[in-house]
């Protein structure tokens, strides 16, 4: 019996997995296109036609969108090779570039005190503090949104102050130390939670006391931001953008402080949890002050 799409995807997963590769999105989008290869009836090695054809599959979706769903496609299909050698790989960038780097939104603190304000009127017992707390810690840490989720209660030492990452994007943990003013919130909402839910095992909870999801989270702080048009024209902003907001800030502080932010990117990049300085550099560009403030370590001496 030849083997199907479904079975060839799900061997490739797991061994990926066991590696300590996570592949959520991939995961999905694979499973997706393994389905799709199945019910045409089809069951000989992978084709770039078949490959082709499913990405574009979605007429009205965002171009890149349809170019990372070949990409996935793509890695997947150079692992199969070695395997089955008729498997054909796609040509890279035949859908154009699969990743466009987007201008962030960086919140004013003006924004920022208005996402608190409307948090504090959502519906819900436990909602609103929630929510105000959320968008507080990932403000003065630059948590990414998944690791902010996926914290525990014994993550949140408020004793010393310090969050524990643990096995976030690459496998990485990491602590996180925090700022004075950012204890007292944290503790009102511990005593809260524990009060409504005693036996929760995550910081963060819904209204049932369950994880929070990042789907009802997303959705949740687009309707927070619906009105808050990003200069650069986009949509919507989004949960990443307090992030980019948080790391800006620092490298703008730092760049203005009598020190300089020289010698001070490591500190940074590691206490945003990011395994190669290239990828703190990134927010250099993010606004033009940096930039020019960049710049000027680069210009030549005067005569």
């Amino acid at each position: 019996m030849k083997a199907t799409m479904r079975s060839r995807v799900q061997a490739y997963l797991a061994r990926r997995r066991t590696l300590g590769y996570k592949l959520h999105r991939e995961g999905r989008h694979l499973m997706n296109f393994a389905r799709y290869v199945d019910q045409s009836g089809y069951r000989g090695p992978l084709t770039g036609k078949l490959a082709l054809h499913w990405a574009s599959l979605p007429r009205e979706a965002d171009p890149s969108y349809r170019a990372r769903r070949l990409d996935i496609v793509r890695v997947f299909a150079r692992h199969q090779a070695v395997l089955e050698p008729a498997t054909q790989i796609p040509a890279r960038h035949i859908l154009g570039p699969a990743f466009l780097r987007k201008t962030p939104h960086l919140f004013t603190a003006q924004q920022l005190h208005q996402l608190m304000w409307r948090a504090c009127r959502l519906s819900g017992q436990l909602r609103p503090v929630t929510w105000q707390t959320l968008i507080g810690l990932l403000a003065c840490t630059g948590l990414r949104i998944s690791e902010a989720l996926a914290l525990a209660v014994q993550d949140v030492d408020l004793e010393r102050g310090v969050l524990t990452v643990r096995f976030s994007k690459c496998q990485h943990s990491r602590q996180v130390p925090l700022h004075s003013s950012a204890l007292p919130p944290l503790r009102r909402y511990t005593r809260r939670r524990r009060r409504d839910f005693p036996q929760a095992r995550h910081f963060f909870v819904s209204d049932r006391g369950q994880a929070l999801s990042y789907t009802a989270v997303s959705k949740a702080f687009r309707s927070l931001t619906r009105d808050m048009i990003p200069s650069n024209r986009r949509p919507h902003v989004r949960l990443h953008d307090l992030r980019h907001t948080f790391a800006c800030r620092v490298l703008l502080r730092w760049q203005h402080s009598r020190r300089g932010a020289s010698g001070r990117v490591a500190i940074l990049a590691r206490y945003l949890g990011h395994t190669h300085l290239r990828h703190t550099y990134w927010y250099l560009t993010a606004i033009p002050p940096l930039l020019a403030q960049a710049a000027t370590h680069f210009a030549p001496p005067a005569k």
